[in-house]
């Protein structure tokens, strides 16, 4: 069955992923934050190894919920810097509490990720028809406005290339591959 070339031989988890995630669209808020903390998480890596340590991250964050994040105490944040479960890059180890921080804002301002987001893509996502996969762009001139916009609100590590691995995650943008079996 044809699939996204990056997901045909990939690990299982990466094509369950796929399959069922990518390109897919999300709209629950402590989804959202969870996908953009993972991307940012990746930035110089590979998204298999984000994937393979996705549970602990849920782990020692808290799930995701920003509004557990923010309450963290320093001995916890410590703890996290030293889980060898997890990447331990205390730039994006603080940019996910930074981040949390940021939502948490939001959300008592009446503004959630979801609304944030999807407004950029007018509530509907950006399908595109790549046939090949070297057509798929690394970052747009949507995912580069998006991210002065977050960087704007005070989020962190969220580049142009981060914001739109992101919103191919959070299925803002389809980007399934015209013959691939999971592009709806």
């Amino acid at each position: 069955m044809p699939k996204c070339s990056w997901a045909f031989e990939a690990k299982n988890n990466m094509q369950v992923y796929h399959a069922t995630e990518w390109g897919k669209e999300t709209h629950e808020e402590r989804l959202l934050f969870e996908l953009m903390s993972l991307e940012l998480m990746q930035a110089g890596l590979s998204w298999q190894i984000v994937l393979d340590k996705r549970a602990a991250f849920q782990s020692a964050f808290c799930n995701f919920v920003p509004e557990k994040i923010v309450n963290l105490s320093s001995t916890e944040i410590s703890s996290i810097e030293k889980n060898s479960a997890i990447i331990r890059n205390r730039r994006k180890i603080n940019a996910i509490i930074n981040n949390a921080r940021v939502t948490v804002r939001s959300h008592r301002k009446g503004q959630s990720l979801n609304d944030l987001l999807w407004s950029y893509v007018s509530y509907q996502p950006v399908v595109n028809h790549w046939r090949h996969p070297e057509q798929v762009p690394s970052q747009t001139a949507l995912s580069q406005k998006v991210s002065r916009d977050l960087k704007k609100m005070g989020f962190q590590f969220m580049g142009p290339t981060i914001v739109y691995s992101y919103m191919q995650a959070a299925g803002l943008v389809n980007d399934h591959l015209e013959n691939c079996q999971d592009k709806y």
